[in-house]
């Protein structure tokens, strides 16, 4: 398959005088946009730089609106042209003002089917100055494909796309396989349909069910990507009071979400409870969605739904990658990023991931490789709270891992980096109790997450978060359930009440017997 080109943006070709970063800037990174002319939105997401885990400087769409009407006319929406020129003299603008090294548009199924579509993209390289890459309906497929690949940990099952003119639908196991585009994005169903959900079924039925994408392994697993998708699944959340926000990667059982789409698609949006989280703007699409999504799992059986927040934009940068940078795992860039960012050592944070991943195996502690992966994430992010009073650190970290735009982790895994740090910082005792979140992982990870919080407390009181000090200190089975923590010489001042109040709680936390011995 041929990329599109890369487009340099003019206005930062050469670098910005005077430009200065903050503290919380990566400063090797050189911003890029993606600029996303769809159906039914025109968005401009500006990326802190090209990695395995981009960070977004700045994200903005319009919902212009481009395919409004487009089955009768044949034509793009006039005044939805207007305004999709207008905010992409502003997206200039934007790139100007952040320098933007690279700009990279594309356009989708409103802009290739529609009679106008060649003068609206000429008008659309006038203004920007810039390349605009007219994709194929089975280049979406691919790029979203991609982009479950960036966002998803070794994600396998069928992806679907539902964007305003059309759905694509994708194999994905290691690589996407061939896609396919189908007439069904939520403007042009509504308009086929003539307003009427009843018949938008019967169309949608029609066409997903003539489809054929075949299961590329053994896991069954539907990736919903799209805005209209995203709004069902944010309204799925707060309908079920759920205790996490994030909609990437929750996960419904398919039957259950089958019958919330037929719910969706037969009720009027005021009656749902939760209808409060899903904007405006995409609530009157929220029941042609749900009627396609219905289909889909009528047709293809899947077992369960996962939602995604990434897709063509996303799988696109990720297309641009080295094989070698596509291989990273992108929580454990995420993390290693904020490390960076906001802990006092990343080199500690390093450190604490060796130390406790050695200290794990000598309790005899199995992992799962995405425990071991959570347990890193964990240990990288360990210190992002320092600045906080200390009455309010367990809170902030709380706040920051639930909420952190990380991908590459379910929301079990969220619960395992919200338990360890909480912890960290709040105790372990009884009297504490545990983050709502914690209600979202099985007892065999909280009980990880809980004992790598009891080493963090440790650990800390020994390093003070300075790096060279955890790789003297060494944690040795002895003979049944005991162990010992070995502090070399040189480190015996570093022993008092606290730490022995600690590994008293790591004792219990671990149930090992932790004795402290100072080796000459």
């Amino acid at each position: 398959m041929t990329l599109p080109k890369t487009s340099q943006n003019s206005s930062s070709s050469k670098k910005a005088k005077g430009l200065s970063l903050g503290q919380g800037r990566l400063q090797q990174r050189k911003p890029i946009a993606v600029v996303d002319i769809g159906s039914n939105s025109v968005r401009q997401v500006i990326y802190e730089g090209q990695t395995r885990a981009p960070a977004v400087l700045f994200n903005e769409k319009i919902l212009c609106g481009l395919g409004e009407g487009l089955v009768a006319t044949g034509k793009l929406n006039e005044v939805a042209v207007e305004r999709a020129l207008r905010a992409l003299r502003r997206f200039v603008a934007l790139q100007r003002q952040t320098h933007v090294d690279q700009v990279h548009i594309l356009a989708t199924a409103a802009a290739r089917d529609a009679k106008n579509g060649p003068d609206f993209i000429d008008q659309v390289r006038k203004i920007t100055g810039n390349d605009v890459e007219l994709l194929t309906g089975e280049m979406e497929a691919w790029y979203s494909g991609l982009g479950i690949k960036s966002g998803f940990h070794k994600p396998s099952g069928i992806a679907g796309d539902l964007g305003g003119g059309s759905l694509e639908l994708i194999g994905i196991d290691r690589n996407p396989g061939e896609g396919i585009t189908l007439p069904l994005g939520g403007l042009r169903l509504r308009e086929l349909a003539e307003g009427s959900i009843d018949e938008a079924k019967k169309i949608a039925q029609e066409h997903i069910r003539q489809s054929s994408v075949e299961w590329p392994g053994e896991e069954r697993t539907f990736f919903a990507v799209g805005g209209t998708w995203r709004s069902l699944g944010k309204l799925h959340i707060a309908n079920h009071d759920y205790p996490l926000a994030a909609v990437h990667d929750y996960e419904i059982d398919a039957e259950e979400m089958l019958r919330f789409c037929e719910k969706v698609a037969a009720k009027d949006g005021n009656d749902i409870s939760g209808m409060g989280a899903v904007s405006k703007n995409r609530r009157e699409l929220l029941p042609y969605g749900a009627a396609v999504l219905a289909e889909i799992i009528q047709r293809y059986e899947p077992t369960k739904i996962a939602m995604s927040s990434l897709g063509v934009r996303e799988g696109f940068l990720y297309s641009r990658l080295s094989k070698r940078e596509q291989k990273k795992d992108s929580l454990l860039v995420a993390a290693r990023d904020l490390s960076i960012l906001r802990a006092r050592s990343p080199k500690h944070c390093v450190e604490l991931a060796e130390w406790t991943g050695l200290a794990f195996a000598e309790l005899g502690v199995v992992e799962t490789e995405n425990e071991r992966r959570y347990r890193l994430a964990a240990c990288y992010l360990a210190d992002i709270g320092w600045r906080a009073h200390p009455d309010f650190r367990a809170q902030q970290a709380l706040e920051v891992i639930s909420n952190a735009g990380f991908v590459g982790i379910n929301h079990e895994g969220r619960a395992y980096l919200a338990i360890a740090s909480y912890h960290r910082y709040q105790g372990l005792s009884s009297k504490v109790g545990e983050p709502k979140i914690a209600d979202l992982a099985g007892s065999d990870v909280k009980k990880k997450a809980r004992l790598l919080s009891a080493l963090f407390r440790v650990l800390y009181l020994f390093s003070a978060s300075t790096s060279g000090v955890l790789p003297k200190i060494k944690l040795r089975w002895t003979k049944d359930n005991k162990a010992d923590l070995i502090l070399p010489n040189e480190l015996a001042d570093l022993w008092g009440e606290r730490p022995a109040e600690r590994v008293k709680q790591l004792s219990k936390e671990s149930c090992f017997d932790i004795s402290v011995v100072v080796e000459e």
